[in-house]
């Protein structure tokens, strides 16, 4: 409970820090944004991917006889 105390105090009761994201950290958020979309749109593609040949799958002994 005290350090939820500490958190809430120093997320709302904040002193100015003067601080700046340089162009090294800025790219690196932009990398790690693109990686995310690219990621999940891989794994979304990938899932449907499987759930399309789960439902529509031939039954090859069907297509013997």
């Amino acid at each position: 409970m005290f350090l939820l105390k500490i958190i809430f105090i120093s997320l709302f009761f904040y002193v100015d820090l003067f601080s700046y994201i340089d162009p090294g950290s800025g790219s690196f958020l932009i990398q790690l944004l693109i990686a995310f979309f690219a990621g999940s749109l891989f794994f979304a593609k990938s899932f449907f991917r499987k759930i399309k040949g789960f439902v529509f799958k031939k039954n090859k002994d069907i297509e013997k006889d």
